[in-house]
């Protein structure tokens, strides 16, 4: 869950990147769903882009899609 310092950080982050994983990891709970924009609190278009990535990530197989 991202805080107020974190939320900054991440809006003003120009590009958000499949292959960064440590920073996509912030955005998905210990199960591997993705955390909604409630729980983000970034603006919507931020969380697409978001979304978009850790989807990407997952079919190049650096993140999980289920978590054992």
């Amino acid at each position: 869950m991202a805080h107020q310092a974190q939320r900054e950080e991440i809006e003003n982050k120009k590009i958000i990147d499949y292959k960064d994983v440590a920073y996509l990891r912030q955005f998905i709970n210990p199960h591997a769903k993705i955390l909604g924009k409630k729980r983000t609190g970034i603006q919507a278009s931020k969380q697409r882009e978001v979304t978009e990535a850790i989807k990407r990530s997952r079919y190049m197989g650096l993140l999980p899609y289920l978590q054992a």
